[in-house]
């Protein structure tokens, strides 16, 4: 494959889903999985029923996932993995002190669980890594906004995944109503998010991510922040099987209009954020 296609290197910055050239199949540079990530992305039409003021998608739309061609994913999968595992891959497009697979990643362009075989790709996907002897080594990870949780075919894939090591990153960015439509671009309340987060933790191992960034140069609220440890405080409360926090910041520039409004938080507010949250008896991953 690497002869077919440009000698793009990757990086953290650097996370074009075209370097490979596939439909569906996309590798990158993860600074959360700490090495390389194969992404699944099944949203290639740009679809997703969120819209977050960070997202790095172009020409984002609402919608949801297309149909997914099974047979030309197994072979898109089968054909990066051959060339991460077997072949030049990780010399030819990966910096040295990142040349390991750290993942199989379920993520894309869009919300992946609004895909109606959700549970026949997991199911795949599990069966590609077995092939490739990998589920011990390397996770097999869904990134999601949870919307669809309540679903059973997904709820059926998130079994698979249990079953298979895999694990989930659930996204919690705001638990008061008026940050979660300005950050996600969705009327939804946290009552609502909480239960997305708690059914996913009992199907599957389950993080929460969150993303923090100042908004017109300021900081996030002390009522942001209050109500953010008393979401986690809930979850801690009612014994909801979470494994951690995986917080971050802005890492590349968002392509969608709220763009202009968003900046980076620095250390010295983020480790703090980390801290109170350890507080709360929960782990915390924090990538600046």
């Amino acid at each position: 494959m690497s002869s077919e296609t440009s000698e793009e290197m990757l990086s953290v910055q650097n996370h074009n889903r075209d370097v490979v050239g596939m439909d569906y199949v996309y590798p990158v540079i993860s600074r959360r999985a700490d090495g390389v990530s194969v992404g699944i992305n099944l949203n290639p039409n740009n679809a997703c029923n969120w819209h977050c003021a960070y997202c790095q998608v172009p020409d984002l739309v609402r919608g949801s996932a297309p149909e997914i061609d099974l047979e030309q994913l197994k072979n898109e999968l089968t054909t990066m993995l051959n060339d991460v595992v077997n072949g030049l891959f990780m010399v030819e497009r990966v910096p040295e002190d990142c040349r390991k697979l750290c993942d199989i990643a379920i993520s894309g362009n869009g919300e992946p669980t609004s895909c109606r075989n959700f549970d026949a790709i997991a199911e795949l996907i599990v069966s590609i890594m077995g092939q490739f002897e990998l589920a011990d080594d390397v996770k097999l990870r869904l990134i999601t906004n949870g919307s669809y949780m309540n679903k059973s075919h997904v709820q059926a894939g998130l079994r698979a995944m249990a079953e298979a090591n895999g694990e989930i990153w659930v996204k919690v960015d705001s638990s008061t109503v008026a940050g979660i439509e300005r950050i996600n671009g969705v009327s939804a309340t946290p009552e609502l998010l909480f239960k997305q987060v708690k059914g996913a933790a009992e199907l599957c191992p389950t993080w929460i991510q969150t993303c923090m960034f100042a908004w017109d140069g300021a900081e996030p609220s002390e009522i942001e922040v209050n109500a953010y440890l008393e979401f986690i405080k809930q979850l801690k409360a009612e014994a909801v099987p979470i494994k951690g926090v995986l917080l971050y910041g802005l890492a590349r520039p968002s392509l969608q209009p709220e763009a202009a409004h968003l900046s980076q938080l620095d250390e010295a507010w983020m480790e703090p954020m980390a801290q109170k949250i350890e507080e709360e008896g929960i782990a915390v991953s924090l990538s600046l």
